[in-house]
């Protein structure tokens, strides 16, 4: 099978907010013109992810505030970002994701006016699952949103539409809002980074709510380094929002980086991964990748915490949903989804005594909790166990929809902030993505943490196939013990590698397996006459760190040029072929995987 990820755009547009920010300081771009090809892009659009978007009239008002200022004072100039539809936007109605609650709001949400201050431009309202219940990005009256990878699934809920615009480079970081997993589980199925920050610390002013006394204002981006400059700019107190928390400083000192930083991951007993194999697989990897930047890696409880995550759906805070609506829900309920009058429909008959029950327990659970979060400083967990396709989601809605609330759903109710990062792809190259938490106000830690991470990932940014400005990196073709979870595949991972392309080379190469042993080792020699297509993968590495790859292949293997079945010719590992004497020739199994599953 031939899979490519990630194929590279031809965009030569900024790929940060602050290289677009410095593009416009420097004069090599334009707001207004720069601005107007977004909205003409966004327009021509056919995807479900965008349900209002701002008129030129209106864009004008924004460059006009825009031209009292200068580039250089503003963090935020001219950057064009989108807000889910549960979040306040003067100029644009409100709908939640019902067009029968649609409202003009009189003012914009207390962040949305903060980051316009800042000089950032709102292009329009996305989509969502509707009144932000959901983790999907089906449930809307408007149509699925599609995964930016793949549109067969799902991209993800609710934030469904904030996610896609960002990873589409359509704008450069979007609004979402996070009560069981919202402003992640998009950002794991998107290959985005994703903040829920400290409950409090973003204003919930303007913003629709789904469970008042849970709910945060999310930021999604391509890269951590703007995910940090949003919470420096975004994270301002609100006095009108009763459930605000000003900032605190931690009482304990926080991680930078994981060189010695105690993570806690989860034991098989506790890992669900419905079937996944694949995502098994990748977060093993993300567990090595920790282990390699010098973490220690501490075996983590994680039954207290889905025992409070059962508590969101299956206890009272259901009805908190449907306190949220409840005029409009009284007087219009049948004009929302089935779906969501399944679940909301059904909090009328819980009592005021299930609540203060609940309430207890979860409270003994949250004692449970932060005893266990006293023994390391971060945990990491997979951001969802799976991903679905639209199809599956539609004919098992609320089974489905729960399985990907079960490393998120108890995050708000137990009070810690949590950060999704981009962890790798499948081989059909659908994103994977995990989640660092630790305790409320240790935001600025888990940004430092993931600002690490990127830095040895070395990912494409969002589903651009672009990399960062500064990111130095080959394509490094591999044929044996190296692929995907075989024996040596640790020193890839190790060295900062990921898998960008399965795939073939051209019909003239011919496998050996090479004498000697153990290990086996497979040798791939150029052969024009009679050789053949083999399966080869090409990694995404580090140019800084090939040498010490190198350092670790024994003669007669060296680095050589080899050529792909697309013509494309990549740098990867032949052998010599004094290396041939002894061998044994295998190149009819077609690959170094068929050969270890046939012939060894």
């Amino acid at each position: 099978m031939n899979i490519e990820l990630n194929k590279p755009t031809t965009s030569a547009e900024p790929t940060t907010i602050q290289s677009l920010v410095e593009a416009y300081r420097q004069g090599a771009l334009e707001p207004k013109a720069f601005l107007k090809q977004k909205l003409d892009r966004i327009r021509s659009e056919s995807s479900n992810a965008w349900l209002a978007v701002i008129s030129d009239e209106q864009l004008d008002d924004y460059l006009a505030r825009l031209s009292q200022r200068d580039a250089s004072d503003l963090p935020l100039y001219g950057v064009p970002f989108a807000i889910k539809d549960n979040i306040d936007l003067e100029g644009l109605e409100t709908t939640a994701g019902c067009d029968a609650y649609r409202y003009q709001p009189k003012e914009s949400a207390f962040i949305v006016k903060v980051l316009i201050a800042a000089g950032a431009v709102p292009l329009g309202k996305t989509s969502l699952d509707q009144f932000a219940t959901g983790l999907v990005g089906t449930r809307s009256p408007w149509g699925a949103v599609s995964n930016s990878f793949d549109p067969h699934y799902i991209s993800g809920g609710s934030s469904s539409g904030s996610a896609v615009t960002v990873a589409t480079e359509q704008v450069y970081f979007s609004l979402g809002t996070d009560t069981a997993g919202s402003g992640r589980v998009p950002a794991a199925f998107n290959n985005l980074y994703g903040l829920k920050p400290t409950k409090g610390v973003v204003s919930c002013s303007g913003v629709v709510p789904a469970c008042r006394t849970l709910d945060c204002v999310t930021f999604f981006t391509k890269c951590s380094q703007d995910l940090a400059l949003l919470y420096k700019v975004g994270a301002q107190y609100d006095s009108d929002d009763c459930y605000a928390r000003p900032l605190e400083q931690s009482s304990q000192s926080q991680p930078h980086s994981f060189k010695g930083t105690r993570v806690g991951v989860l034991t098989e007993k506790h890992l669900q991964f419905f079937g996944d194999e694949e995502y098994k697989k990748l977060y093993a990897q993300a567990v090595a990748r920790v282990e390699s930047l010098g973490a220690t890696v501490i075996p983590f409880d994680f039954e207290p915490f889905q025992n409070a995550a059962n508590l969101l759906y299956q206890g009272p805070w259901v009805a908190e949903r449907y306190a949220a609506i409840e005029e409009f829900y009284q007087q219009k309920g049948a004009e929302c989804l089935e779906v969501i009058q399944t679940i909301v429909g059904g909090a009328k008959s819980l009592l005021a005594s299930e609540a203060y029950k609940a309430m207890y327990q979860l409270q003994a659970y949250k004692v449970q909790c932060d005893r266990l979060m006293a023994s390391v400083d971060v945990v990491l967990t997979p951001t969802a166990g799976t991903i679905y396709t639209i199809e599956d989601v539609e004919a098992n809605p609320i089974e489905l929809n729960s399985n990907l609330g079960y490393y998120t759903n108890f995050m708000n109710l137990l009070d810690y902030s949590a950060l999704a990062m981009p962890a790798g792809f499948t081989q059909t190259g659908l994103p994977f993505g995990v989640t660092l938490f630790s305790h409320a106000f240790n935001d600025e830690s888990l940004l430092s943490l993931a600002h690490h991470w990127e830095q040895i990932m070395n990912l494409p940014l969002g589903a651009t196939g672009r990399s960062l400005p500064n990111a130095e990196t080959m394509d490094l073709l591999v044929c044996g013990a190296h692929m995907k979870d075989l024996a040596l595949n640790h020193q890839m991972i190790e060295l900062g590698a990921n898998l960008k392309q399965s795939t073939l080379t051209s019909s003239n190469y011919s496998l050996y397996c090479l004498a000697g042993g153990p290990p086996l080792r497979p040798g791939l020699v150029r052969n024009e006459e009679n050789g053949q297509a083999i399966a080869v993968e090409v990694w995404r590495m580090p140019k800084n760190k090939v040498g010490a790859l190198l350092a670790q292949i024994p003669h007669p293997l060296g680095l050589g040029t080899v050529e792909l079945e697309s013509g494309e010719w990549v740098k990867g590992f032949i052998c010599e072929s004094i290396g041939l004497v002894g061998a044994k020739e295998i190149t009819h199994f077609g690959g170094w995987r068929k050969f270890l599953a046939q012939g060894a």
